[in-house]
């Protein structure tokens, strides 16, 4: 019979083998999760990018706006990515707020004159109120933190709640970096938050459903705020 030291010194052994095991394991799961997808920012300027000029910038591979006192943003500034304006795919940033911010990630929409949109967009803002609810311009909120909602073509909504909206706040990290993931598939969006999913759409409202447009990132008008963005990347789907 092994003695206890024996025992430890075996199961200790065993340990350090298999970690470098799961460790290639989780390399190798994290890989193929990443197939299909293209970066969308080269991490040293905005070339493939438009918006206002002179407020945004890059810096250190970060794609970030802000509004100061002494230059406050009077209104809502977008970046429009100019590389393509898909109908399905899945899109995944890394993103980080302070300030009274208010930001997000807008997809599926129109562009307006004056560095404008109308459209979707998977919401961010440093209170909390709107992270991670789906969002339309001239429709409000279409899904809360923690809702599955039907829309049907006549555009009554049908809604079924599958998490706590409080509880999934503590997916979030505040005043850190939270990793995005916004799909689109013909009717069906959904918005996940470091991994966890905080609301669904089917959309098939004849009049106001989506099914292509622009993607673009969001800087809110008012007070002292910053939205910065990190690796950006984008995997297009074939309806």
């Amino acid at each position: 019979m092994l003695s206890i030291h024996c025992r430890v010194t075996v199961i200790v052994v065993l340990l350090s083998l298999a970690s470098p095991m799961w460790a290639a394991a989780s390399d190798r799961a994290e890989r193929e999760s990443e197939k299909g997808f293209k970066p969308m920012c080269n991490g040293k300027d905005l070339t493939g990018w438009d918006g206002m000029p002179g407020w945004w910038k890059v810096t250190d591979g970060v794609v970030w706006a802000e509004s100061t006192p002494e230059k406050p943003a009077k209104t809502t500034h977008y970046l429009f990515w100019k590389e393509a304006e898909p109908a399905d795919f899945e899109m995944r940033v890394s993103c980080r707020i302070s300030g009274k911010a208010n930001s997000g990630v807008s997809f599926r929409c129109k562009r307006l004159p004056n560095w404008n949109l109308e459209g979707y967009q998977a919401d961010l803002d440093s209170a909390n109120q709107y992270t991670g609810c789906f969002y339309q311009d001239g429709r409000g909120i279409v899904a809360q933190r923690g809702e599955k909602v039907h829309i049907h073509a006549a555009g009554k909504k049908t809604v079924e709640v599958f998490a706590d909206a409080k509880e999934l706040l503590k997916a979030i990290k505040r005043d850190g970096w939270n990793d995005y993931r916004s799909t689109a598939a013909g009717p069906r969006i959904g918005i996940w938050i470091n991994g966890v999913l905080m609301c669904e759409v089917e959309d098939h409202d004849k009049k106001l459903s989506l099914r292509r447009g622009v993607i673009a990132l969001q800087i809110h008008q008012g007070p002292s705020m910053k939205a910065e963005f990190k690796n950006p990347r984008i995997r297009i789907d074939t309806p």
